[in-house]
């Protein structure tokens, strides 16, 4: 039997009444639900459909984890916390997060560059594991947890030598701002501070990638690395962070990244590396890929206009909401996430339109010449694959419009 994640498409949209349902609701009953546009709906069964399949299709032991920074609504979090094996903060907020969700410390891990001490002495008071960014990070955590009387919890994050092809983020190979340099590792573990608890390794190379060997050969590279830097550590490796990396598609053209050669050779490498790692636990850190299909921009149109031959659907939302999805997020050459007109769903008749916000800078587009629907004014406009990266990720001051309204169901 084929045990591998399915994929329904645009997320599990059905319609009902030509209207688009989304947890199982009618997108116009869960707007009078909100009372206001716009907001961002997140599906919990889509949410725990995505982690179940990955869960059973990944080669054991392999742990999983949610990266709180794709989506740290806590309604969200709380939701993700009871079903993965752990979850990784980038903020002092977001580990408080992590705690309200009852996960064990034991299972949080904290990375980024730039801890700030307070957020240092939260991680070590609370007794999760600190990801380590620099030596001077390191010198800072020993002193924090002598003043706490603390033995803190530290794996040291490894800027290797190679990168994530294609991906969307790169974020090893060459000079970064995220971690230590692979070929400092082995002068730190060498004069290891003893008043800390060395547990192993987080060696994250990208993000966004819809090339399954690309994370093949990143995955491998990883592995021997790890393998290699852990014959100088001051005790065997508990924990392995291999990262994530595994993309969601978002534009015409992408297809679903194929999970099969990944499962696969994450398997041989687990039996490769077995001795090495025999009492390591290896972990996955997704964020984007666990969520970003699960969720739904919703904005109403409040204004219709024709300019010298161009429709456009100006629409209560925009950039200060979905800064993503407008281009200005990383995009080198703009490109629509998928538009509906989310109660007109099964019209056949389109047009090319325009659909823009409110917000008075021409780089405020929704939907760049995207094919829908006549709409009236009230009508919906839903941007999908909106579950990862949006009310957080987007300058929702700008030019002081109200902030946006999220809801899991």
């Amino acid at each position: 039997m084929d045990k591998r994640p399915q994929h329904a498409p645009l997320w599990g949209i059905s319609t009902h009444n030509n209207e688009m349902m989304v947890a199982q609701r009618p997108i116009s009953e869960v707007a009078n639900i909100i009372g206001r546009t716009p907001f961002y709906l997140y599906d919990r069964q889509l949410l725990t459909k995505r982690v179940t399949e990955l869960k059973a299709y990944l080669p054991d032991p392999l742990k999983l984890h949610y990266a709180i920074k794709a989506n740290p609504m806590p309604a969200v979090v709380n939701h993700m916390a009871g079903i993965v094996d752990g979850l990784d903060v980038a903020s002092q907020l977001e580990l408080h997060t992590a705690l309200n969700s009852g996960m064990s410390t034991d299972n949080i891990s904290f990375a980024g560059p730039g801890k700030q001490d307070h957020e240092l002495q939260s991680a070590i008071a609370a007794g999760i594991l600190i990801n380590v960014e620099s030596a001077h990070e390191l010198q800072r955590i020993v002193k924090i947890s002598q003043q706490l009387h603390c033995t803190a919890r530290v794996a040291l994050r490894v800027n290797p030598d190679y990168e994530l092809k294609t991906s969307g983020m790169k974020m090893s190979g060459g000079p970064k701002q995220f971690g230590i340099d692979a070929e400092q590792i082995p002068d730190i573990l060498k004069n290891w501070p003893n008043s800390l608890q060395f547990c192993g390794f987080h060696i994250f190379s990208g993000s966004q990638n819809l090339r399954s060997e690309a994370i093949v050969d990143a995955q491998t590279k990883t592995f021997a690395l790890a393998e290699s830097l852990a014959q100088f550590a001051p005790t065997p490796i508990s924990t392995l962070n291999i990262g994530g990396g595994l993309g969601i598609p978002y534009f015409p053209g992408e297809n679903r990244l194929d999970l099969e050669p990944i499962r696969d050779n994450l398997q041989k490498l687990i039996n490769q590396h077995h001795k090495a790692l025999n009492h390591c636990e290896l972990v996955i850190e997704l964020g984007r890929y666990l969520v970003g299909e699960a969720g739904v921009y919703i904005s109403r149109i409040i204004d219709i206009k024709e300019s010298r031959g161009t429709t456009f659907y100006i629409v209560d939302g925009g950039l200060h909401h979905h800064l993503a999805n407008s281009g200005n997020f990383g995009q080198v050459i703009r490109k629509n996430y998928p538009v509906l007109l989310a109660n007109k769903v099964s019209d056949t008749t389109l047009q090319p339109v325009q659909v823009v916000g409110p917000l008075c800078t021409p780089l405020d587009i929704l939907g760049d010449k995207v094919m829908l629907p006549a709409a009236q004014v009230g009508d919906l406009i839903a941007i999908t694959q909106s579950g990862a990266y949006g009310p957080t990720a987007s300058p929702q001051q700008f030019l002081s419009h109200p902030s946006v309204t999220e809801l899991l169901l």
